[in-house]
């Protein structure tokens, strides 16, 4: 260890003290052992038998308490799963709320319109997820060779998701998309995939090879959908009886305990490439036409396909719910931020023109506490937040303690930005105290912003903190517009004497 001297003495200290103690408790133990079992030596027969038993149930009943304190995870991975499915009514309510609020809910009606539209069709819908380059589309073409194959172009992108309509000898009509391929060098598709899984029926989840990172999050967040998923190794012509039988056991291993999933291996390609020796001692490369193998997916599928049909819906319409209230929540979201935005910036002007009309520009950082104490309701009221008065007082006092040590930088800054307005005149004094609080406000509000966005409450000490990390951010780009809201102010003032 690069420790000093003096450090490990210390430690060697510690480590002897703590052997000393515990040889110490061995004995003691040790010494009311032997005592306890010479006593009960000359006990009758059932207080000895007795006495051990009790000593038995007492330490089972200790390890029941520890095995149940050290899961804590698995009891609450148990307690999401009992948490009731989220359904039409909490939805409706949630978009009401939403448009009250301003919101744009047009993304959230269009989900709930496809997911009427498909159970009038009383389609079975087939999503088939995957990293790129996994054999999707392959895959597709080897399940339905008949299928009849239509494109869709969703909004937003330039990529084409394929779908197979075919129609079983059951009767039943399956619709079949196979989707971009994720973790595409942008990403922009990922969430275009994410989503036409999340409403589909059923999902087949295909993979070439063992799972990454990324891989095993996203067949993490779809097997919570609970809804009917397959597994699927595909491209098993690229391994060898050993290496299949060591991917397919962890990747079936992946399913344990999750119901309605299913995991198969597939070899979807149609050729193969095999070296031929030709007759003159040459080797040449060919490519041999062979039939795919997936009846193992079909199988797989066609069960799943058999099982109830309400059930199904029941389970694609619960994700299509949990997909339209994070839509819901995301709209919600740039709603608030806009709203915020906006408020921020009307009261950083406030903050500069309150500081041109005070008599004694300086002598105050926040200028008008009541200025500071609205800012901070009305953001509280954007996020349906309550503040209380004492923890306002607290905010504006911290704001003010980490303003004043930069207040010297704060009115440098403002200089620089005035030099570009010539004729500011006697007021050059005020200006730069006006440009000052206005930047004060603004990273005030910003700060709050943040806190109330991720926190959902105000923490006076956190967003204080936020507050002096982000004072130095930006301060050139907010003192120029700041100093455009100065001039602009004098020249009315001017004018109007």
């Amino acid at each position: 260890m690069n420790l000093p001297h003096s450090a490990r003495v210390l430690v060697a200290l510690a480590v002897l003290v703590l052997s000393l103690a515990a040889l110490l408790l061995v004995l003691t133990i040790s010494e009311a052992t032997l005592n306890i079992q010479a006593r009960l030596a000359e006990a009758p027969a059932w207080l000895r038998y007795g006495w051990w038993g009790l000593l038995g149930v007492a330490g089972l009943l200790v390890g029941w308490l520890l095995w149940r304190l050290l899961r804590p995870r698995a009891a609450a991975q148990h307690a999401r799963h009992d948490q009731p499915p989220i359904t039409a009514e909490q939805v409706t309510a949630a978009i009401n709320k939403a448009e009250a609020l301003g919101a744009d809910t047009t993304a959230v009606h269009r989900e709930l319109a496809e997911r009427q539209r498909r159970r009038e069709h009383a389609e079975i819908h087939v999503a088939l997820f995957g990293e790129i380059s996994s054999g999707k589309s392959a895959l597709a073409q080897a399940l339905l060779p008949q299928a009849e194959i239509t494109s869709d172009v969703r909004g937003g992108t330039t990529r084409e998701l394929t779908r197979y309509t075919w129609q079983s000898p059951g009767g039943d009509s399956l619709l079949l998309t196979d989707m971009p391929g994720t973790a595409e060098a942008d990403g922009t598709l990922d969430r275009l995939a994410a989503d036409e899984a999340r409403r589909a029926h059923i999902v087949v989840y295909v993979t070439d090879g063992d799972l990454n990172r990324s891989q095993h999050q996203a067949l993490t967040e779809l097997l919570q959908l609970q809804k009917p998923l397959i597994l699927v190794l595909n491209k098993t012509d690229r391994y060898n009886a050993v290496e299949t039988a060591a991917l397919s056991a962890r990747l079936a291993g992946l399913l344990d305990a999750h119901p309605n999933t299913a995991f198969v291996q597939a070899s979807a390609a149609t050729t193969r490439q095999v070296l031929r020796h030709m007759p003159d001692g040459s080797e040449q490369l060919e490519s041999r036409a062979v039939a795919p193998q997936v009846q193992a997916v079909s199988s797989a599928l066609q069960r799943m396909i058999d099982g109830n049909q309400q059930i199904l819906d029941r389970l694609s319409d619960s994700a299509t719910f949990v997909l339209a209230s994070e839509k819901l929540d995301e709209a919600i979201a740039a709603t608030r931020q806009t709203r915020a935005d906006e408020l921020i910036d009307s009261y950083a002007v406030k903050a500069v023109i309150g500081a041109l009309a005070a008599i004694t520009p300086g002598s105050d950082l926040l200028i008008q506490g009541y200025l500071g104490t609205q800012l901070v309701r009305e953001l509280a009221a954007i996020y349906d937040t309550k503040v209380g008065r004492v923890d306002t007082e607290l905010l504006l006092t911290l704001v003010q303690k980490h303003a004043g040590r930069a207040h010297t930088l704060l009115l440098a800054v403002a200089g620089n930005a005035l030099k570009a307005f010539p004729g500011v005149g006697t007021l050059a004094g005020g200006a730069l105290h006006a440009v000052a609080y206005g930047i004060i406000f603004r990273t005030l509000g910003r700060a709050l912003n943040v806190t109330l966005a991720t926190r959902g409450e105000l923490h006076p000490r956190q967003a204080a903190k936020l507050f002096e990390e982000k004072l130095g951010e930006d301060l050139d780009t907010s003192a120029r517009g700041l100093a455009r809201v100065v001039v602009r102010q004098i020249g009315s003032d001017r004018r109007s004497d």
